[in-house]
């Protein structure tokens, strides 16, 4: 059993992932009229543009409107709209488990059994099949190759006095994925609290989303970055001069699952975009953006070092992340603001 794999057996008995065995299902019937899906997600613009556009290929019936922006705006925007009564979204795809699990627990979200999960390790899907992880996305270090010579190989590094006012990272009153990455720092006993700290006495800032951490440190603003792998990567394959650690004293890991809402206007289209997602087809084309693909078998992205195998992944208890999840943000806020 990989690190990766125990890491998400121990975050899917709190969240609600499953152990039991997949068993082979129908795709949904494909939609036969035009038709219109609302989905929300935190998933960068032109990355979102490109799978979009992939998936009409294959379903051009669905006309997919969306609204995207960091996983907890994205959030904020829809509890507003549960209190004024009026939730848009069909779908949600938003960076990890924990903003489904609590969706879950207030009852919000359609279940699916027929979803296609074939194949999958079950570990990482909910087992009530309101939620499906679509992808693996890790948290690691980037830097400026023209501003570090001696790049870090740690998340300790980075209190190196050489980087002092030059780390930024992402808010996680903002990302997701930071909100997670925060989160399992500061639960882990070997970073904690005393970590983040240090980083503000080393004069570590504080952006808002990845997609700000990866200017700054593209542009030579900062010249490291604590950022998800797959955004780093692609800037390094485009020609950036930027390149990415995954630090040898471990990662945080998310899934970016995927879920219909109860309130869901069009289930059936939404059911189609998740068959997408899951299928080989959807899986290879996220391989082929850069991310991790969530089934077995499709091979790593290009954009991955040769012959990459999963990191090692800091373990904590996820009822951590779940409790503590507001008192972070704070803590966090009142270290770096926003």
């Amino acid at each position: 059993m990989g690190p990766m794999r125990s890491l998400l057996i121990a975050i899917a008995a709190v969240f609600g992932l499953g152990l039991a065995s997949a068993q082979a299902q129908s795709p949904a019937p494909a939609a036969t009229t035009k038709t219109d899906l609302m989905l929300y997600t935190s998933q960068p613009q032109d990355m979102l543009n490109a799978m979009i556009s992939v998936f009409n290929r294959s379903h051009p019936e669905i006309t997919v409107h969306f609204f995207r922006s960091g996983t907890t705006e994205v959030m904020n925007k829809l509890e507003a709209e549960y209190a004024a009564g009026a939730p848009q979204p069909d779908l949600l795809l938003v960076a990890n488990a924990l903003d489904l699990s609590q969706m879950k627990a207030k009852d919000r979200l359609l279940a699916y059994p027929e979803a296609p999960t074939a194949g999958y390790d079950p570990a990482i899907h909910d087992p009530d099949h309101r939620y499906f992880a679509t992808k693996r996305i890790t948290t690691g270090i980037a830097y400026n190759t023209k501003l570090v010579q001696d790049p870090p190989k740690s998340w300790k590094d980075l209190l190196d006095r050489r980087f002092k006012g030059q780390v930024i990272m992402p808010s996680p009153l903002y990302s997701g994925a930071a909100a997670l990455h925060v989160g399992t720092m500061t639960a882990s006993p070997a970073f904690g609290w005393a970590y983040y700290e240090a980083l503000a006495e080393n004069g570590a800032l504080a952006g808002r989303g990845n997609g700000s951490v990866m200017e700054a440190v593209a542009s030579g603003q900062s010249a490291v970055g604590i950022i998800v792998d797959f955004m780093a990567l692609n800037a390094k394959a485009k020609g950036s001069p930027v390149d990415f650690v995954f630090p040898s004293d471990g990662v945080s890991v998310i899934t970016e699952p995927v879920a219909i809402l109860k309130t869901a206007r069009n289930p059936a289209g939404a059911k189609v975009f998740i068959d997408w997602l899951l299928s080989a087809e959807g899986q290879a084309f996220a391989a082929e953006q850069g991310y991790l693909p969530a089934l077995p078998g499709v091979a790593a992205p290009k954009t991955f070092p040769a012959g990459f195998v999963d990191p090692l992944l800091i373990s904590v208890d996820p009822e951590i992340l779940i409790k503590d999840d507001e008192q972070t943000k704070r803590t966090f806020s009142d270290l770096f603001g926003g």
